[in-house]
């Protein structure tokens, strides 16, 4: 692993470290895409591309902040994600908000073991992918199954707090 110089060190010194490093790289691509942008409007490509080259700088200003996020939450996405913000000329302080929030994220999930856990399942793929998809089926299956239980507990929750004269349960109405 490449984070080795910070085993044995107390988990705020790793949650902060890889949460620099995170950053570092974040600001990096995304600068990096700024000049790419710049590089277009100084050949005169901006202007041969036109307004799909708007429309895509308006969609991304627009939706691009919780992409930022969540590519934090992938492996191999952000640095997509942060090279297209930047290319796009994604509102700064819009795109420092949603990257600082991703960063943080990534920075704990990382510092708490997230790897570990990848390892794991890596390990189980390559002795035994059908049953690496199976437990990865499994588990999404249990997550579906927790949300959709939660959702139609707030539903009848709601349910019943709009109407009380008629309680959920058709065992407590009064003859």
């Amino acid at each position: 692993m490449p984070y080795g110089f910070l085993e044995g060190q107390p988990f705020l010194v790793v949650y902060l470290s890889l949460f620099a490093i995170v950053v570092l790289r974040a600001q990096a691509t995304y600068w990096l895409g700024r000049g790419v942008w710049a590089g277009l409007h100084r050949t005169g490509m901006a202007e041969r591309l036109g307004t799909k080259l708007t429309r895509a700088h308006d969609l991304i200003d627009r939706y691009g902040p919780p992409a930022v996020t969540l590519s934090f939450f992938t492996i191999g996405i952000q640095t997509a994600v942060n090279f297209t913000a930047g290319a796009m000329r994604m509102s700064f302080p819009r795109y420092l908000v949603a990257m600082l929030l991703g960063c943080m994220a990534w920075a704990g999930i990382y510092s708490l073991g997230g790897m570990a856990v990848i390892a794991v399942w890596w390990n189980l793929f390559i002795h035994s992918p059908l049953l690496a998809v199976g437990a990865t089926a499994a588990l999404a299956a249990v997550v579906v199954g927790v949300v959709r239980h939660r959702r139609r507990r707030r539903a009848a929750a709601e349910q019943a707090a709009a109407d009380p004269s008629d309680p959920a349960d058709p065992t407590e109405r009064v003859s």
